[in-house]
Parts: C-alpha cells; sequence; structure tokens
C-alpha cells in the first residue's frame, strides 16, 4: 500500500528505498553471497577466498581474533568483475591468482594489494604460419590450478591448456584445441539455429568450445586431466606432449555434456573421478564417474544422490581415500566408501546449490562455496575421517582431537548497525565421540564428591552441564587429565547412541556453581585456563577405557617466559582458591543476617526479651555488617583474577600486592564468621531459649473426622 516503498534484490543483495528510488539502503547483514570457486591458504587463522557472482573476489578469515566474529570488514577486494577462481600460493599466502570473467586472471599482492594482469595472450606460434586474429577461447568461467609439485607452476584453461612455470610470467601451450571445435551457430537453441535472429544469441554465451576444469595428479605431474563445456574429457600422461580423449568411455553420458569436474586421486595413480552438469541441455541427471585405470573405464557411483539435480563438484578428502564430498544445486553429500553410496550432509546447512568444495589441508576443516548462501565452515571432520563400518560396530570411541590454540581475544567495538557477523569457531577443543548403544547406569556410574563439582560447560562457558540424579538420562562423562594424570576437568556428554561433541574451553572447573540468575558484568564464575602442554580425555565404557590426547598451544603471538607465564598461572590458582572462600564466606554471612533478622524480629515482639540479649543480637548484626564490608573489599581485591586472566603477562607489582592483601584478610575474617557460627549464635538461641522466646508454631489442626454412614 506504498508505492515509495521499493524492495531490489540482485546479484549483490536486497536494497530499499523509502522514498520512490531517490535514495536505497542497502542490507549487508544477510549472508547471501553467490560463490563460486574458493581457495584457502595456510595463515593460522587461514584466510578463504572466493569469487562472488557480479561481486569481485574477496578474502576473508576463517576466524577473527575478536569476541565478536567474522564481519565484513574483515573482509577484503582482491579483483573486479564477476568473481571466479581464486587460488592462494601453499607456500605464501601473500600471492593470490584471481580470476574474473573470460580468463582475466591476475597475481596479487595481498600484503600491498597490488595486482599484476596475468592472462595469457595469443601470441603467433614459432614455425606456423600466422593465423588471422588467433585468440584464445575463455570459459566465462574459465579454470586455473596451481602444481602440487611447483607452487610456481600454475595453470589456465582456454580452448587449449596454458601453463606458466614462473607465476604468469610467461606462458606456453601444452596442448592442441581440446574441444570438440563445433560451430556453434550450428546448434539449435529451442529449436532456433544460432545462426538465425533471436533475442539472446547463443543464449548469451560469450564463447562455446573451452575447458572448465584443470587438475594436475598430486601424485605425478605430468598427469593432467582436463574438461570441455562441450563434453570432452582429455587426459596428458607425459605433461601434454600427447593427449588422449577419454569421452567416449563414459556409457550412459549424453553428448556434449558440460564437464563440471575431473579430479585424480592422491592416493592411487591410475583413479580419477569426473562429475557432469547437463543442466544446459535440459538434462538434470546426476552424474558422477570413478575410473581406476586413467580414464579407460568408468563406473556410474551416483547411488544414494537425488535424482533431478545435477553435479558441481566432487573432492576427496587428503588422508582418507573412501571419504568423498560432492556438490549439486541442492545441498552437500558424501561417502565413505569411495562413492559407493551418498549420505546428505546437513545439520544446519540450507538447502542451496554447492558450487565448490575445499578440505584445508592443515586444519582438516570442511568449506563450501555456496550460490546464495555464502561460504559455509564444517570444523575439523576427523569423525567423518574415521568413520568406517568397523568403528560403527564398536561399543564407543574417541575420535582424535586436533591441538588446540589458546588465543586471546580482542574486545573491539561491537555495536555496528545493519553489520552482518559470522560466529568464530568455539575457543577451545571439541571432543568428538561415538556411542553404539545408549548409555546405562551400570556403565557409566555417577562419580563421587571430588574436586570437580561436574559442571562441564559449553564452549566459553556458555551454558553448564549437571550431575546425573534421579531418573535423569544417562550422561557420558569425559575426564580430562594433565600429563602427570591430575584431574583437571570434568564434562558431561550425551549418553545415547551416535557421534557426539562435547566443548572444552580449556579451563579448570569453576570455582563454585553459579547461582540462578548470577552474572551481570563478570558473567558466571570461570576458572583459570590451562597452561600449554599435553593432556588427555578419556570415558569409561562397558570396562573399557577409551581415550585421546589433547595438545595445547599457547597464542603465538603472545611473547611471555615461561617464569612469568608460571607466576601468572600462579596467581590465578591462588585466587582460584581464593574465591571459593570469599563466595562461601558471603553465603554464610547473608544466611547470618537472615537468622539475625528473625530473632530481632521475635525480640521485638516478646516482652520478656532483656535489654541484654537484644543488645547481643544488635552488636552481632553490627559485626556482620563490617564482616560484609570488609569481604566486599577482600572480594574486589580477588577480582584481580578477571584482570590477571584477561591478559597473558606476568601480575603486576599492584595486583601481586592485591592478591597478598585479601590473603592477608580473608582467613581472619572467616575465623570471625566461624565464631559467630558456633559459638555466638547458638548462645544467643540459648539465651532466648531460657527466657521463653521461642518462634511461635502456630495452632493445631483439626483432625478430620470420617461421616457416619
Amino acid at each position: 500500500n506504498d508505492s515509495d516503498h521499493l524492495i531490489i534484490g540482485n546479484d549483490g543483495g536486497v536494497a530499499a528505498s523509502f522514498d520512490r528510488s531517490e535514495n536505497w539502503r542497502m542490507y549487508n547483514n544477510l549472508p547471501i553471497g553467490q560463490f563460486y570457486q574458493i581457495g584457502v591458504d595456510m595463515r593460522d587463522p587461514y584466510y578463504v577466498c572466493g569469487g562472488l557472482q557480479d561481486n569481485s573476489s574477496w578474502c576473508g578469515p576463517s576466524r577473527t581474533l575478536n569476541q565478536y566474529g567474522i564481519r565484513n570488514a574483515d573482509w577484503y577486494d582482491v579483483w573486479g568483475g564477476d568473481g571466479f577462481f581464486n587460488l592462494i600460493d601453499p607456500s605464501d599466502h601473500t600471492i593470490v591468482y584471481t580470476e574474473s570473467q573470460g580468463g582475466s586472471l591476475g597475481r596479487v599482492d595481498a600484503t600491498t594489494g597490488e595486482g599484476t594482469r596475468i592472462q595469457p595472450v595469443a601470441r603467433p606460434i614459432e614455425g606456423q604460419e600466422e593465423e588471422e586474429d588467433r585468440t584464445f577461447r575463455f570459459n566465462w568461467n574459465a579454470p586455473i590450478a596451481i602444481s602440487a609439485h611447483d607452487p610456481a607452476t600454475i595453470y589456465i584453461g582456454a580452448n587449449v591448456l596454458l601453463k606458466s612455470p614462473d607465476r604468469g610470467v610467461t606462458w606456453q601451450e601444452i596442448s592442441p584445441d581440446l574441444t570438440k571445435q563445433i560451430d556453434r551457430q550450428e546448434l539449435e537453441i529451442m529449436g532456433v539455429l544460432g545462426s538465425e535472429p533471436m533475442i539472446s544469441p547463443n543464449d548469451g554465451i560469450s564463447t562455446y568450445g573451452n575447458i572448465t576444469t584443470i587438475s594436475e595428479s598430486p601424485l605425478n605431474p605430468a598427469l593432467i586431466y582436463v574438461g570441455t563445456d562441450d563434453g570432452n574429457v582429455q587426459v596428458t600422461r607425459d605433461g601434454g606432449a600427447t593427449w588422449t580423449d577419454l569421452t567416449t568411455n563414459f556409457s550412459g553420458l549424453p553428448e556434449r555434456t558440460y564437464v563440471s569436474r575431473v579430479v585424480p586421486s592422491r592416493f592411487a595413480e591410475s583413479r580419477v573421478y569426473a562429475t557432469f552438469d547437463g543442466h544446459r541441455n535440459d538434462d538434470y541427471t546426476p552424474y558422477a564417474y570413478v575410473s581406476e585405470d586413467y580414464g579407460r573405464r568408468w563406473t556410474l557411483i551416483t547411488d544414494g544422490l537425488p535424482t533431478g539435480w545435477s553435479v558441481n563438484v566432487i573432492a576427496e578428502h587428503h588422508r582418507n581415500e573412501s571419504l568423498l564430498f560432492l556438490g549439486n544445486e541442492v545441498g552437500l553429500f558424501f561417502s565413505i566408501d569411495r562413492g559407493a553410496g551418498w549420505q546428505q550432509l546437513k545439520n544446519n546447512l540450507p538447502t542451496v546449490p554447492v558450487d565448490d568444495i575445499v578440505i584445508h589441508a592443515r586444519d582438516n576443516d570442511l568449506v563450501v562455496g555456496t550460490h546464495g548462501r555464502s561460504i559455509w565452515i564444517m570444523d575439523d571432520i576427523t569423525p567423518l575421517e574415521r568413520l568406517t563400518e568397523e568403528l560403527l560396530a564398536s561399543v564407543a570411541h574417541v575420535f582424535p582431537v586436533r591441538p588446540a590454540t589458546m588465543y586471546s581475544l580482542a574486545g573491539n567495538w561491537p555495536f555496528w548497525h545493519a553489520t552482518y557477523a559470522a560466529p568464530n569457531p568455539p575457543t577451545g577443543v571439541r571432543i568428538r565421540y561415538y556411542l553404539k548403544e545408549k548409555l546405562s547406569a551400570e556403565v557409566a556410574p555417577v562419580a563421587e564428591e571430588s574436586s570437580s563439582d561436574g559442571s562441564g560447560p559449553n564452549f566459553q562457558g556458555q551454558g553448564q552441564g549437571r550431575r546425573v540424579s534421579g531418573n535423569d538420562d544417562v550422561h557420558a562423562k569425559l575426564v580430562i587429565t594433565d600429563a602427570e594424570g591430575n584431574t583437571v576437568r570434568e564434562l558431561e556428554g550425551s549418553g545415547d547412541p551416535g557421534i557426539h561433541e562435547v566443548g572444552w574451553d580449556l579451563r579448570i572447573d569453576p570455582p563454585y556453581e553459579a547461582t540462578s540468575g548470577q552474572g551481570g558484568f563478570g558473567g558466571a564464575p570461570r576458572g583459570p585456563r590451562v597452561l600449554p602442554g599435553n593432556y588427555s580425555v578419556r570415558f569409561h565404557v562397558s570396562g573399557a577405557d577409551f581415550s585421546q590426547e589433547i595438545e595445547v598451544r599457547g597464542d603465538p603471538r603472545s611473547q611471555i617466559s615461561d617464569a612469568d607465564r608460571e607466576a601468572r598461572q600462579a596467581a590465578l590458582l591462588s585466587l582460584y582458591e581464593l574465591n571459593k572462600s570469599i563466595r562461601e564466606a558471603n553465603q554464610t554471612v547473608a544466611r547470618l543476617n537472615g537468622r539475625l533478622s528473625d530473632l530481632q524480629a521475635l525480640l521485638g515482639a516478646s516482652e520478656a526479651a532483656p535489654d541484654e540479649l537484644q543488645e547481643e543480637v544488635k552488636q552481632l548484626s553490627d559485626d556482620l555488617s563490617e564482616l560484609r564490608r570488609e569481604l566486599n573489599q577482600a572480594s574486589r581485591d580477588a577480582r584481580v583474577a578477571n584482570a590477571i586472566d584477561g591478559s597473558t603477562t606476568r601480575p603486576t607489582a599492584d595486583q601481586e600486592w592485591q592478591i597478598e592483601r585479601a590473603w592477608e584478610q580473608v582467613p581472619g575474617l572467616v575465623e570471625q564468621i566461624n565464631e559467630i557460627v558456633t559459638s555466638r549464635l547458638p548462645a544467643v538461641y540459648r539465651a532466648c531459649d531460657e527466657h521463653g522466646i521461642r518462634p511461635d508454631p502456630g495452632k493445631p489442626i483439626e483432625v478430620p473426622k470420617k461421616p457416619a454412614g
């Protein structure tokens, strides 16, 4: 009902106008990026680069070192145009190869932002008669690749394959035209020849007959596969000297089906995977194949994939040859048996086209580029990597734990309007375990009371676990121990069948259990973080222990000596113990004040109360007020723990003085409180009883009588 209010959606997102397009507001807090290919670097934390539909190419961190996540401002633009392939030199993260439409390839210095255009030019070939207007035919989304054997060697595909040994300074053609070399004017679109008049000539495709995918074997640099938009799959086993056309070796594949990926295996040189996307020919059948003999024979591997959705990408895990991932127009799928069967990997991933898949070689993260919902990361896919039929048949299993870095997170300014922020990965350790059957009380007994209260938090202390009691479901108890075998933390996880995750925030147990509503600026209580070193996690099921080692690393940005780190930890542990006593003392004072209030009301209502008894109760109340004041002072000193915990440095002299002052005060205050509890207040109760001053128990209740008849 408001014609001045306009909303527009395009490749750049969503914008609105409230004054009939005089002014527009762009909504930058929607994660709706349309990514094509993506790449990752080897920084720690690593960065992800990707090309966006009509929105340039961008790079951003997989996590930030602040508390507010990954925001728009954390990304930087590296290249213009339609963003497509973006690959980072694995040996130097400052070198980014980025490409926009039609093979417009650049090598960008991520430090300075300078970009060098390195798209190859079709020059005359020495010894051959010069062709008139010789050009390369690049796909709108022309593929590039970095050699797994030499990071200075890169490839780009046109109608021929081009190779550079020096990061794009020079190029050489290492193939003839690898396409079908079809005159697209002879192809029909909806029954109309390309040579005939039409609104969108050749359906808007700038060129036809070009390479769409390039893959060099991780095992042999001379083994290279390419696929083309007109359906060819070609291979060279001698670095480009000779090529073999494999196209006719695929059974059941329609002619001229767009090749979306050809991926040689890193485990067997003769093994190679291929996927095809036939939607341009009105064919939405999923096509995915594997060959074990360099492409001579191919086997279809689509069992479990949904019909009616073409395949965009396939990827092989770098450590497990049986683990494959596949992306199509509706999501992400995985196989643990080299494609014999596929399952959808859903969780919170939306239904969306998946255009690219990268598995980070160091961190084992699954990075997914989607066309419409931006980039998604599944952190540490070790459970999928280790998932086998044998493991699923076992009683239980704890999966290997990725080393954890104790990053110190900055605060930064969080209050930016209309800004999207992706959550950071949780700080700490992801502990994943498998249970074949639901736990029973016999196999998961509740621990006796110990130094740990069993309140295992989720990551970053958000949420608390609980002890198992009564008729509650039985939880798995996971015990964290240090290198000497001392218990550091006890956590609880699900006792149901399946694979579960529990987060350890690298802290020891809280000094005390938080009460309902506790929080404020300080938040719920937390124990100090552990020291860098080696730890282990174990849990007990059916008479057997299952465990894994955990490596905890310090923040590499923090320059602190071992002596200073140990002094810091000693101060935090000292305050940890002190805060337990302060907490208990404050609770006791509060309870005593309540008792004294009741006594004062009782004495005020009694005519038999002697003055000296009332004076004693008043003196107790005054003494408790003074104890409360002194406890508050000691508590303020003890809260220096928050400041020490917030900085990986040795405590300052003032902080050490505050700790000492608190220790000088608290034991004496506790003794005074104990004297009231054990001596002074009981004496008042006895005196009251002697004078007949007692709480009124109330009137007795009339006993009911059953009616007669």
